[in-house]
């Protein structure tokens, strides 16, 4: 294991803690039609698929992707948002971008990465990928609630969210609406692809929990259809 240490958003520092294999290779995709998609049946018509190590070499991207701002270099704006929160204003515990459905990737990797999806549940989705948001999980203090995307298509149609995750692996936690079982987790980073599928965003809820652990940063890229957030 090797760490490597950036600067996002002036002087704000971040560690992330990449394999050997993700030091060494230049972002290269696997393949997804090859049999090592894994999918799980969930309840309700719910689904998720986990294809470890899709993306060789992922801490080159999450290198460029983390870069401070400077010429040539810083291609994300990070964004520190704030939110409302019952009688006060709280800090959003992570960094946050997102590209539009008109708007140009940030690295040529993420829009290969966007077509191979296209091509590869384009038939059982119905439609392309059109948007991608980013977080940036600083450390273990960095989280997001139990939520599904259900702005918008999410909250009455099936659909799709696929997340490519850079960086350190961190906890994925998914459990169903109703309750009544305790959380399904899954451990993604170093180019791991998580899709969850069918139902999944109106009947199961996702978290990634924050951690007493000593843990490196993470990047998680959500790719979704028009109309999902």
């Amino acid at each position: 294991m090797i760490e490597h240490a950036f600067d996002i958003l002036t002087g704000m520092s971040v560690t992330v803690q990449e394999s050997l294999l993700d030091a060494c290779d230049e972002p290269a995709l696997g393949r997804l039609d090859d049999g090592s998609v894994r999918r799980t049946k969930l309840t309700r018509g719910a689904w998720v698929d986990v294809r470890h190590g899709w993306l060789a070499g992922a801490g080159a991207l999450f290198a460029r992707l983390a870069a401070p701002p400077g010429p040539g270099t810083g291609a994300v704006p990070w964004r520190a948002e704030k939110r409302q929160m019952y009688d006060r204003v709280v800090a959003v515990p992570r960094l946050l971008c997102f590209y539009g459905e008109d708007e140009p990737l940030p690295d040529p990797v993420l829009a290969a990465a966007r077509q191979a999806l296209d091509a590869y549940y384009g038939a059982e989705l119905g439609e392309p990928f059109r948007t991608a948001g980013l977080c940036l999980y600083r450390d273990g203090r960095d989280s997001v609630a139990w939520h599904g995307d259900t702005t918008g298509r999410g909250s009455r149609e099936d659909t799709m969210v696929a997340i490519l995750s850079l960086g350190t692996p961190r906890a994925l936690l998914l459990r169903p609406r109703e309750g009544g079982s305790r959380p399904l987790r899954y451990e993604v980073g170093h180019g791991d692809l998580l899709v969850m599928g069918g139902s999944c965003q109106r009947t199961w809820e996702h978290a990634v929990p924050k951690t007493a652990q000593p843990v490196g940063a993470r990047i998680s890229v959500q790719f979704r259809p028009r109309g999902v957030r």
